[in-house]
Parts: C-alpha cells; structure tokens; sequence
C-alpha cells in the first residue's frame, strides 16, 4: 500500500499531535478525518482557544470534529467513514477511547507513546523519566488495547536523556523521533510484516496525571531529587517552595558540585529577579 492510499483517521489534541500530523503529512500520509478536543479557555483573560491539532486541520482543509462526548456521539460520525477508513493514529488526544471505537478499523488502532513500554504506562512518561533521574528513555508504537499502554509492541527506539535536559526539551526531541519512527514503521505494519510483540505485565511500571502540587519542593531534600523536579516541571507546573507564606516559583536552576542551586525565581505577585 502506497502512503496517499492508506484512509486514516488521527486522534490527537496538543502541539506534541500537531506536530507529528506535520511529519505525517511531509511524509505523504494525508488523514481522511481528524479527531480533536474542545476549544477551552486560556491566558489570563480566558479567550476560548482552538486546539493545536484543529488550528493544523483548518491550515491544511481536513475535515475535523471535535465531540464532547466519546462514546456516543463520536461512534455515529465515525460509522460513516468507516467503509474506507483502514486505521486510526492516536497521539496525546486525552481522553480514552472504548473498545468498540478501538477496533472500528480494518487494521484496529495505534499509539504513539513516549516511554520504553512496558515502563511508565499513564499521563506523563517523559516527566516520570526525568523525575526518576533515568539515563534512557524511548518511543514505543503500540497496537492500542483497551486496557492502558497495554497494547502489543509494533516498534520501539530508544534514546539518551542528558543530565541537565528538561522535560521540554525531551519531548521535543521524542515527537520527532517518534513521529519519524511511525513512518518508517506504517508501511511493514499495513502490509502485514510487522508481528506486535506483547508486552511483559511483570515489567509495567505506570506514571499519574501531574497535579500543580506536584511542583513543590522541600529545598532541605536531597539536591539531586530537588534538580530533577525541576528539570521535570519546568514548564508545568514549575517547581516552587514557601518562605514567610509566599509561594515562590523557581525559573532557572543548577545543580553544582553536589548542591541544587537556584539561579532565578518569580516572588508570589513580582517579576523574575536573580535568587540571592
């Protein structure tokens, strides 16, 4: 099967979707329909803001929805794509899909995760390494089960994390690398060479939903552990500690000869200044 005649429907939300709809489209690989979330208010002034993913649709004239609800009223708009749809690509698109949406398509459903699974199945794999202190990290494209990040492995590639890179920066780097691997992989899978491997239930580990509490350091910790939150939350919810009841953010860190050490803050109300 060539790349303009795979029908494909694409799942995804964020800028880290966006972006690999970007590579897909460079590639060839043109979806039929994409599936978005809703339109949320953001900013201080809480304007109603499209998704990344609906304002790459409108850019490139496909055809998107955006349901409220998963279960019903996306079922009935995708039946009637169905008789030409031949698989759907999920990335980051934030809410879970049931079993019988999964298996629509002729070739079922994959996903695009950015951590070796079975390691770190959930909501934040790339801040779970970086808050873990690991040294490797990976993509892995998985054919989607219902049961999460539990699908059989279609392909996976591993990568270094460096001691000072921040989860931003990390996920930079696994979109592309991610989004390049599915390429690569989309023509042995459709036609059939690809074998998905299972994965080992023994090995799961699993990663929450990051929470604005989350961010909060205790600056007597161990130096180490203090570095890596703030590698991990660097963009959100950013690290921050407590002096004198005010909540102080913590924009710009290093850790130094063994000693976790702050290079600038934003004090509760100012503006960024030099720590000490």
């Amino acid at each position: 099967m060539q790349n303009k005649d795979l029908k494909f429907v694409f799942f995804g939300t964020p800028n880290i979707a966006s972006e690999t709809l970007e590579i897909l489209r460079q590639n060839g690989y043109i979806p039929s329909l994409i599936i978005t979330g809703s339109d949320k208010p953001q900013g201080r002034k809480m304007l109603l803001t499209p998704p990344p993913v609906k304002v790459w649709a409108e850019k490139n004239n496909i055809p998107y929805i955006q349901p409220n609800k998963v279960r019903s009223n996306l079922f009935e708009s995708l039946r009637s794509h169905l008789s030409s749809i031949d698989l759907f690509i999920v990335v980051a698109y934030g809410k879970i899909l049931p079993e019988e949406i999964i298996n629509l398509p002729k070739l079922g459903s994959v996903n695009i995760h950015y951590s070796l699974l079975p390691k770190y199945r959930g909501a934040s794999p790339v801040e779970t390494a970086v808050l873990n202190g690991d040294t490797e990290t990976g993509i892995s494209i998985q054919k989607i089960e219902f049961k999460m990040d539990s699908g059989p492995i279609i392909a996976q590639e591993s990568i270094a994390i460096s001691p000072d890179e921040k989860a931003q920066d990390l996920r930079k780097r696994l979109t592309k690398i991610g989004g390049e691997l599915l390429v690569k992989t989309l023509p042995n899978f459709v036609d059939g060479k690809i074998k998905p491997i299972p994965q080992d239930e023994n090995k799961a580990t699993f990663c929450k939903k990051i929470k604005k509490e989350d961010g909060l350091i205790d600056l007597n910790e161990d130096p180490i552990k203090n570095y890596n939150k703030f590698r991990a939350y660097a963009t959100w919810p950013r690290s921050f500690f407590f002096k004198n009841g005010k909540r102080i953010i913590i924009t710009d860190a290093t850790l130094q000869n063994g000693e976790f050490k702050i290079l600038k803050i934003i004090p509760e109300g100012g503006k960024e200044i030099n720590y000490r």
